[in-house]
C-alpha cells in the first residue's frame, strides 16, 4: 500500500469564491517544480450544463477532501451561465475553446484530469492523480471487445494528460503521414497532436466504465471510479441501476449542501466553507460545524472570521470548552490577549481539554513576559494529564527561578547594558529545530568573537515589545533582528506585525537603537495563502527604520521589494545565512583530516501538504530507489532536525522496508551538530538549514527542493543543479546520479564547496564593515582575507552546467 499524501491538499490557489488578492496564494511553482493539477470539462452548448452540475455534485460528494481548479471549456456561452456551476465548486475557471481537443492545450497546468459532462464520479481519484507520465485513457475494445491500446482512445472518455510529454512530442513532432498512422487520439484531435501509441497509459475499464455496458438492469460494478453515459441509450430501460446512481445526485443547493456536510471524514479547506457558508437564517448551525470552519479560516490566517464565527456562537456557553480553546488561540493570534486567556481558562473546566487548553495559556504567559505565571500553567497541565508533551516543553522552558522580589527589567547583576548587542530571534530550546539552535550562535559570531550574555542580551522574537522590553532594547548599542525565515505568516501569529517578531508599529517607532535586520528569509511557502495587509504595513515601518535591512538570498530581497513602496526597496540588501560561512566563523570547522563514509539525508514534515501536493507516494518510491542505488557506495544515515522529521524513516521502513539509522540532531549540542556534518561525505536535505550548516562546514550538498528558498540558495551560490525538486518525474535516478557523482570525486566537490563560499564571505565581509559602523565594535576577524585558508577552486572546465531544479 502507498503511504497516502496530506488530506485535504491545497495545490493552488482559488480563482474564484471568497479569496481576495490581499490573501491569494503565493505561486512558486517554477522554482519548487511543484505540480498544478486541473479538472477539465468541455461544455458544447447549455443543454450540457445540467450535466455538468451532476458532474461537479457527484466530486465533491466523492472526493470530499479534494479541490482543485475546474475550468470549463466552452465554446462562448454567457458567464451568466456558470453562476450555478459556481454555487457547487468554489474553483470554477470558465475558458472559451474550439472543442475538447483544447484540453491538451490547458496553459498553466501540468496534469489535467479531462471530464465530460456525461459522466459521474462515484469512486475516489487519487490513484488517477497520482499518474505522472504520458496520456492515461481507457482505450477502445479491440475486436475481442476487450480494451485495446491499438484500438485508440474515445473522444468521450476519461483522460488524464501529463502536458509535460505533450510538449516533447510537440517539439519532436513532424506531422506526416507515417506519423498519424502511429498516433492515437480522440477523433476530433488534430493529427499533429495526435498522441503516440508509446505514451498511452491504459487504465482500468473501472476508472472510465460505459453505463451501456449495464445492459438487462446489470448493477454498477464495485469499485467503478468514473461512470460515463456517453453513447447510452436515452431510454433508461433496461439500464436503471446505472439512472439510479445519476439520479442521487439529482439535487437542488440545499440538498447538495446538506449531504456534503453529512458526509464522514476530512473535508477540504475550500469546499467546506464554500458549500456551509452562509449559514441558513433563522436556525443555530451545529457547533461542529462552526468549530470545523473556523480551524479552517485559522488554518489560512483569517483569525477575524474565525473569532467572529466562534465568538457568537460559544455566547453564553460555557460548557463548549473545544470551541472556547479555539477561539482562545484566535484570539491570541490577534493579539488580543486579554480576552484570549478568558476563554482559554474556560476551556480548563473540561478535564478532556485543560491539558491543552493550560498548554495554550502557559505559551500566552510567557508571551506577555509573565514567566512564573507560564510555569504554573504549565505544571497545572501536567497535573491534569502527566504525559502532556506540549505541558511538559512550556514547564521546561519557563523552569529557570525568578529571583522573587527583584524588577524583571532590570539588568541582571553585573550586567553593562550599553556594551551589549541586543539579539532578537528564534532562540529554539529542547528538542525544537536543530537548525534554530545553531542559527542564532552563527549570527552572533559575524559580530563578537564571544558569543555568551557578556556581549548579547537576548530577546526571543515571539516575546510581546511592551514598554519594559522596549526600555532594555533601547538600553543596548544595537539591536539585530535574525537571521531565518522569520517572514512567515503562521509560526506564532500575532496581529501586532503579522510575521514573527511581536512588535507594534507605535513600538517599532520609539526604538532608538540602531536596528539591523541580518540574514531574515521570506519564509512563506509555495501555495500558501496569507494576508499581507498588517504583514506589508509593517514590513514597510520595519524597513523604514532600519539602519541596515540584509535578507538571506535573493528571492527573498525580490519578493519582500515587491511589497515595498519604490522609495524603500533599494534598503533591501542581500546578506546570506550566516550559517553558510562558518569555517569562516569558527577556525575550529578547518577541514578534517577524514571524513566517515557516510551519507546523511533529512526531510521535512511540516505543512506536509503545501510541501508534496499529491505526490508523497511518489517521492517516498523514489527516495527508497535512490537509497539503495547511493548505499552501495556510502552508509546512508538519516539526520534528523526535529523528532517530527522521523516520520520519514518510520514510512519508509513500513512502505519499501528500508530502515536507516537515525542521527537526532535535535539533541546534540550546536558543536555535535557542526562535527557531524562536517564529518560526513555528504548532505542530502529538505529543510533549509539541511543544506547551509553542511555546507557552510565544507559538505558538499544536494538540496531535496520542497520549499522556494532551497531553490533560492542554490542560484545565489550558482549551483542550481545542487537541486532536485521532490516532484521530479525520475527523482530516484537523478538523485542517485548525482551523489555517486559526489562521492566519485569528493575532493574536487568540497573544493567546489569552498570556491562557493568565497563570494558569500565577501558579501558578509562588507556588509559586517558596514555593520561596525552602526555598532562601533572592532572586527573580531582581524582585517580583511583573515580566516581560514581555502582549497584552490575546481577549474571552470570541471564544473557541470547549471539548471534549474526540475519540474515534474
Amino acid at each position: 500500500m502507498t503511504t497516502p499524501g496530506p488530506t485535504s491538499v491545497t495545490t493552488s490557489a482559488p480563482v474564484t469564491g471568497s479569496a481576495t488578492p490581499a490573501e491569494a496564494a503565493d505561486d512558486r511553482r517554477a522554482v519548487t517544480g511543484k505540480r498544478r493539477i486541473a479538472f477539465a470539462v468541455y461544455v458544447a452548448d447549455a443543454d450540457e450544463l445540467p450535466g455538468l452540475q451532476a458532474l461537479l455534485r457527484s466530486l465533491a460528494l466523492s472526493n470530499p477532501a479534494l479541490c482543485e481548479d475546474v475550468v470549463v471549456l466552452h465554446p462562448g456561452l454567457p458567464d451568466t451561465a456558470f453562476d450555478a456551476a459556481r454555487r457547487l465548486h468554489p474553483r470554477l475557471i470558465p475558458r472559451t475553446a474550439a472543442g475538447r481537443h483544447d484540453v491538451f492545450r490547458l496553459d498553466g497546468y501540468d496534469t489535467v484530469l479531462a471530464l465530460t459532462p456525461a459522466m459521474v464520479v462515484l469512486g475516489r481519484l487519487d490513484a488517477l492523480l497520482k499518474l505522472r507520465t504520458g496520456v492515461a485513457a481507457v482505450p477502445r475494445p479491440g475486436p475481442d471487445g476487450a480494451p485495446d491500446p491499438r484500438a485508440g482512445i474515445p473522444d468521450d472518455g476519461l483522460l488524464v494528460i501529463q502536458r509535460q510529454d505533450l510538449g516533447a512530442v510537440d517539439r519532436r513532432r513532424n506531422p506526416g503521414a507515417a506519423d498519424r498512422r502511429q498516433g492515437v487520439g480522440p477523433v476530433g484531435l488534430p493529427a499533429a497532436m495526435r498522441i503516440p501509441e508509446s505514451l498511452l497509459v491504459p487504465l482500468d475499464s473501472r476508472d472510465d466504465f460505459r453505463a451501456r455496458r449495464l445492459h438487462d438492469d446489470l448493477p454498477v460494478p464495485e469499485g467503478v471510479v468514473v461512470l460515463n453515459f456517453a453513447d447510452a441509450p436515452a431510454a433508461r430501460t433496461g439500464l436503471a441501476p446505472a439512472h439510479a446512481e445519476r439520479d442521487r445526485l439529482d439535487l437542488d443547493d440545499e440538498a447538495f449542501r446538506a449531504a456534503y456536510l453529512a458526509l464522514p471524514g476530512p473535508k477540504h479547506p475550500d469546499l467546506l466553507p464554500h458549500l456551509a457558508l452562509p449559514f441558513p437564517t433563522g436556525s443555530r448551525p451545529p457547533i461542529d460545524l462552526v468549530r470545523q470552519i473556523a480551524e479552517i479560516h485559522r488554518g489560512c490566517g483569517r483569525h477575524d472570521e474565525a473569532v467572529a464565527l466562534l465568538g457568537e456562537a460559544v455566547a453564553g456557553r460555557p460548557d463548549l470548552p473545544r470551541c472556547h480553546e479555539t477561539l482562545g488561540v484566535c484570539l491570541m493570534a490577534l493579539s488580543r490577549y486579554e480576552e484570549a486567556e478568558t476563554h482559554l481558562l474556560l476551556a480548563t473546566a473540561s478535564p478532556d481539554f485543560a491539558p491543552r487548553a493550560f498548554g495554550q495559556l502557559a505559551r500566552l504567559a510567557w508571551l506577555l513576559g509573565r514567566t512564573e505565571e507560564a510555569r504554573g500553567y504549565a505544571l497545572a497541565g501536567l497535573e491534569s494529564d502527566p504525559t502532556d508533551a506540549n505541558c511538559r516543553a512550556w514547564y521546561a522552558r519557563t523552569a529557570e527561578i525568578v529571583t522573587p522580589g527583584r524588577d524583571s527589567a532590570a539588568p541582571p547583576p553585573g550586567e553593562r547594558p550599553g556594551e551589549q548587542l541586543a539579539h532578537v530571534a528564534l532562540f529554539a530550546d529542547g528538542e525544537e529545530n536543530a537548525g534554530d539552535k545553531v542559527l542564532p550562535e552563527a549570527v552572533r559570531s559575524c559580530f563578537t568573537a564571544d558569543t555568551g550574555p557578556d556581549h548579547w542580551h537576548q530577546q526571543h522574537a515571539h516575546l510581546l515589545v511592551d514598554e519594559a522590553v522596549l526600555e532594555r532594547l533601547n538600553a543596548r548599542r544595537a539591536v539585530i533582528v535574525g537571521g531565518g525565515g522569520l517572514f512567515l505568516p503562521d509560526t506564532a501569529p500575532n496581529g501586532n506585525s503579522g510575521w514573527q517578531w511581536n512588535i507594534p508599529d507605535d513600538v517599532l517607532a520609539r526604538l532608538t537603537s540602531p536596528l539591523a535586520v541580518f540574514a531574515v528569509g521570506y519564509n512563506v511557502f509555495d501555495g500558501q495563502r496569507y494576508r499581507r495587509e498588517r504583514f506589508a504595513a509593517s514590513l514597510r515601518a520595519l524597513v523604514e527604520q532600519s539602519a541596515f535591512f540584509g535578507l538571506r538570498n535573493h528571492g527573498s530581497v525580490a519578493r519582500v521589494r515587491e511589497l515595498l513602496p519604490a522609495s524603500l526597496r533599494e534598503k533591501v540588501r542581500y546578506q546570506p545565512c550566516p550559517t553558510t560561512v562558518a569555517r569562516h566563523l569558527d577556525p575550529r570547522l578547518a577541514e578534517p583530516a577524514v571524513r566517515e563514509d557516510t551519507v546523511l539525508i533529512n526531510c521535512a514534515y511540516d505543512r506536509a501538504g503545501l510541501r508534496f501536493g499529491h505526490d508523497y507516494g511518489h517521492f517516498l518510491a523514489e527516495m527508497a530507489a535512490a537509497i539503495r542505488a547511493v548505499s552501495a557506495s556510502a552508509e546512508v544515515r538519516y539526520a534528523a532536525h526535529m523528532p517530527a522529521d522521523e516520520r520519514f524513516v518510520d514510512d519508509l521502513r513500513r512502505e519499501h522496508g528500508l530502515t536507516l539509522p537515525v542521527e537526532p540532531l535535535y539533541r546534540l549540542s550546536n558543536d555535535a551538530i557542526r562535527d557531524l556534518y562536517r564529518r560526513t561525505r555528504l548532505v542530502i536535505g529538505m529543510r533549509g538549514h539541511a543544506g547551509m550548516i553542511p555546507f557552510g562546514c565544507g559538505t558538499p550538498v544536494i538540496s531535496l527542493v520542497s520549499h522556494p528558498k532551497l531553490a533560492y540558495f542554490l542560484a545565489d551560490i550558482d549551483r542550481p543543479d545542487w537541486g532536485v525538486s521532490v516532484h521530479e518525474r525520475a527523482l530516484g535516478a537523478r538523485l542517485a546520479e548525482r551523489a555517486r557523482a559526489v562521492l566519485a570525486d569528493h575532493p574536487a566537490a568540497v573544493a567546489d564547496v569552498h570556491d562557493r563560499q568565497r563570494a558569500l564571505w565577501s558579501v558578509t565581509r562588507d556588509n559586517l564593515a558596514r555593520l561596525r559602523e552602526l555598532t562601533g565594535l572592532p572586527d573580531p576577524f582581524g582585517g580583511p582575507g583573515a580566516g581560514v585558508a581555502l582549497p584552490a577552486p575546481r577549474s571552470g572546465a570541471d564544473r557541470e552546467s547549471a539548471a534549474r531544479p526540475d519540474r515534474a
